[in-house]
């Protein structure tokens, strides 16, 4: 009965790898307050209360009922890092490390963060730059640098005008946003149905991105709902469910064949593209409509609102963007 008691008040949660240091030391000087008022009135009351709040804070990870909640939303990042905590919680943005690099609207319809125009003064200084280095330049240095430039991964600096150009999205015929078109949704979804009907692994993201690793030295790992490319070097992606997965390999298969310069672009370029694609999918990879809305991504100490694009039959959550990010 009591080993019952016990399990009971545990909070695997909040205890062990995932306790909150913020929270438990915030706990342990509300109990000492609290202990210290009791032992005005009775030395061994306000022993026996800070010694029943120690063993609370020790299973639960907290005694203030609430404490995760309003410490996640309101203790200063600055206070969270004293501790060694990284205030962001990880979101599941696919291959890479990267964000999503299209900041849409509720509509998704805003451009992406692409570098400013230079100013007159700017190109001013540019050309004169490049007119002096010029007069210093061999035949050979300049040969060279063209050959380096052909060879670069295609600067990707906004997504949206990327999909328009390549026909991968277009203006939606019943609503002002973006679609995806026709020919690459059917495109998309083929190489979506191949690998339903052959698994995913550890060696298809590391293919699919041209990711030049060992796949034996991988793990496709599953963390509850999210995916983890993981080896022991640390994570290379992370899905925010198995279909958000299937769709970003389908993806970049399809792209493959798709997008004459989808080989020039280096991996975390393409995990960017095929995170952010993911977010005009109108029917979810493993079946159903799909629908947007807001959601909260959490961490052992912070919590952020996002917009979240979602399976509606099986709830798998296809895409994540964090809401302060988001141009409304």
């Amino acid at each position: 009965m009591d080993i019952d008691i016990v399990d009971d008040l545990k909070q695997p949660a909040y205890t062990g790898e995932n306790r909150c240091e913020p929270c438990t030391i915030l706990n342990l000087l509300i109990a000492g307050a609290v202990g210290s008022l009791i032992a005005r009135k009775s030395r061994l009351g306000g022993l026996l209360a800070v010694g029943f709040s120690i063993v609370l804070i020790y299973l639960r990870g907290y005694l203030v009922p609430g404490t995760p909640t309003l410490t996640k939303r309101y203790l200063p990042p600055e206070v969270l890092r004293w501790f060694g905590k990284d205030p962001e919680p990880d979101l599941a943005s696919g291959f890479g490390a990267g964000e999503t690099g299209l900041a849409h609207s509720a509509e998704r319809s805003e451009p992406a963060d692409s570098d400013p125009a230079p100013t007159e003064t700017e190109e001013s200084a540019d050309e004169a730059g490049a007119a002096t280095s010029a007069t210093n330049t061999t035949d050979s240095d300049v040969a060279a640098a063209e050959t380096s430039a052909a060879d670069a991964d295609p600067v990707v600096t906004d997504l949206e005008t990327y999909f328009l150009d390549h026909e991968i999205l277009e203006p939606c015929a019943d609503k002002d946003d973006l679609c995806l078109t026709e020919s690459f949704e059917e495109s998309w979804f083929e190489q979506i149905e191949a690998l339903t009907d052959s698994g995913l692994d550890a060696a298809a993201p590391i293919d699919a991105f041209g990711f030049d690793a060992d796949p034996e030295a991988f793990d496709l790992e599953r963390h509850d709902d999210a995916y983890l490319l993981r080896s022991e070097q640390g994570v290379a992606g992370r899905w925010p469910s198995r279909a958000a997965l299937l769709a970003d390999v389908a993806a970049s298969r399809a792209l493959e064949t798709w997008t004459p310069v989808w080989d020039d672009h280096d991996p975390e370029t393409k995990g960017r593209i095929c995170n952010s694609l993911r977010m005009f999918l109108e029917t979810c990879p493993t079946g159903g409509t799909v629908s947007m809305g807001e959601d909260v991504v959490e961490s052992c100490c912070s919590a952020h609102d996002v917009v979240a694009v979602t399976c509606d039959e099986t709830g798998e959550r296809l895409f994540e963007q964090r809401l302060d990010t988001v141009d409304v």
